[in-house]
């Protein structure tokens, strides 16, 4: 199977101009003239582009009658990716954290090789992953309707203490709320004009959990059943004008606090767009393999609709392979005009 049925011969060599390593894996670059097929992040001089031919893997370029590069070794690809997906199958069936120099042993690489390594392939390291998959297990947990300490206990944590340790900071509602569609929660909003349309802007004590557009205190209702609502107030005034400016001028650099939680796949993908500089977008693929998952593009658009804060999480700089601007939750239109503000419409 030809590399260009995975993704364009022009995305390939472009990816290979840049020595992008989120692209190992995804293609190996076969040169004609010298036999020799690489990693895209080989350091060794460009070939002529007339002299490239792209292939699906080593597999495929070896029977073109190609061999592997001895300087970036292309063919490790592979078994750095068995390598991570065997630590990860042992951090899913550990009881603890595994120790990150046991995952490293078994995978024969050195410590620090292996944790950058894992960290790239995933988008976490070996200790987030596992504390995001306890995290994900309890949130599952919860949401069938087990109590709080059964969920706690389920997920493989060895105390309550140690799942509210492990929450510090990630989701202002308590584990219960979970369960219980944000019973005993205080989320305060607001509906605003903008150059964008009525935006719904709404948070709780922690940060801004929503941000949509065309959406009424009813949809938030929908999503926080049980929650208390409460319009505006003092405190919140300030909060808001802040998203504001951040929404009027999305370029702009801002500090607004978000309360937002998602699996951690999801997680991944939403700290790959916030790296999107403003002016610029990415392709679904493209952030697929920056978060080591180059396979999960559909994924990568379900975690994109699944964003509950627009434009503070900027899903908006996502676009297709081919530049067109792709989906929306909220209608191209506005798409458009948030790239168009940022310069990159």
């Amino acid at each position: 199977m030809n590399a260009a049925e995975i993704i364009s011969a022009d995305e390939a060599w472009t990816a290979v101009l840049a020595r992008d390593r989120a692209f190992d894996g995804r293609f190996v670059t076969g040169v004609l003239s010298t036999r020799i097929y690489c990693r895209p992040s080989c350091a060794a001089r460009h070939p002529l582009r007339a002299n490239v031919r792209f292939f699906a893997n080593g597999a495929a370029a070896r029977a073109a009658g190609l061999r592997p590069c001895k300087r970036c070794s292309p063919d490790d690809v592979a078994r750095d990716e068995k390598a991570v997906l065997a630590a990860i199958e042992a951090i899913k069936g550990s009881e603890e954290v595994p120790a990150l120099a046991g995952l490293a042993a078994d995978a024969g690489y050195s410590v620090a090789h292996f944790q950058r390594l894992f960290t790239r392939m995933t988008g976490l390291s070996p200790a987030a992953y596992s504390r995001a998959l306890r995290l994900e297990r309890a949130s599952a947990a919860l949401s069938s309707g087990e109590s709080v300490t059964g969920a706690i206990y389920e997920a493989g944590y060895s105390a309550p203490s140690r799942f509210y340790a492990a929450k510090e900071g990630r989701m202002g509602m308590a584990p219960s709320a979970w369960a219980n569609g944000g019973r005993g929660v205080t989320i305060r909003w607001a509906v605003v004009p903008t150059s964008l349309g009525a935006m719904l802007v709404a948070a709780t004590d922690k940060g801004v959990c929503r941000l949509s557009f065309n959406e009424s205190v009813d949809d938030l209702a929908e999503r926080f059943p049980k929650a208390e609502l409460a319009e505006g107030g003092a405190g919140f005034a300030a909060l808001l004008a802040d998203v504001v400016a951040a929404v009027e001028t999305p370029g702009a650099p801002h500090a607004i606090p978000l309360d937002v939680r998602g699996t951690a796949f999801q997680e991944a993908v939403w700290r790959e767009l916030r790296r999107i500089p403003p002016g610029e977008t990415r392709s679904y693929a493209q952030i697929a393999a920056a978060v080591g998952k180059p396979q999960a593009v559909r994924a990568c658009g379900s975690a994109n609709g699944a964003n509950n804060v627009a434009v503070l999480i900027p899903c908006h700089r996502v676009v297709r392979s081919d530049g067109t601007l792709g989906g929306y939750a909220y209608g191209l239109d506005i798409k458009r005009k948030l790239l168009d503000k940022e310069g990159a419409g």
